[in-house]
């Protein structure tokens, strides 16, 4: 459908936690469809409704050149202990940050068509899973920093040309 503009860190929305998809319409199809045209792009892991301004619990992945979407998605398991691993964010451009992550997660959700979907990874796809949901529940991995690393990171927002 389009590619749409990437909401930034002090944007409302995305603090908000989204609501679950209780029908798949034309509007979540089109939803659907405009998060994998955003998100198909070098350099972009993941992203979620609320980085384009919506608030239905739906992201897209891209990972290892592959696309894919869930709609309605919960973790169901993390596994291992949390590793610091590097992670940036479409919402807060040029930053990047430690933060813990588990090394392995599952999500569930449904697809277009109402079925039950599982994605389930480490790595990179362990860590975009666990990052989009945070998104849907209204958090920015920048809530995960400890206290000064936070303000680091608030110093660069403020100075920031996007900002």
């Amino acid at each position: 459908m389009a590619i749409r503009e990437i909401r930034v860190f002090g944007d409302p929305v995305l603090r908000t936690v989204c609501d679950p998809v209780v029908e798949i319409d034309e509007g979540v199809r089109a939803l659907v469809q405009d998060l994998l045209d955003t998100v198909d792009m070098e350099g972009r892991a993941g992203l979620a409704s609320t980085q384009i301004g919506h608030t239905l619990r739906v992201f897209s992945l891209h990972i290892d050149g592959e696309l894919s979407y869930v709609i309605n998605p919960e973790i169901v398991a993390l596994e291992g202990e949390p590793v610091l691993t590097g992670e940036g964010c479409l919402s807060a451009p040029d930053l990047w940050f430690d933060v813990a992550r588990y090394p392995r997660a599952t999500v569930r959700g449904i697809d277009l068509d109402g079925h039950a979907v599982e994605i389930a990874g480490d790595g990179l796809l362990a860590q975009a899973l666990q990052h989009e949901c945070d998104h849907l529940d209204g958090k920015l991995y920048l809530s995960r920093l400890d206290r000064d690393t936070r303000g680091e990171a608030m110093r660069q927002i403020r100075t920031s040309s996007w900002f």
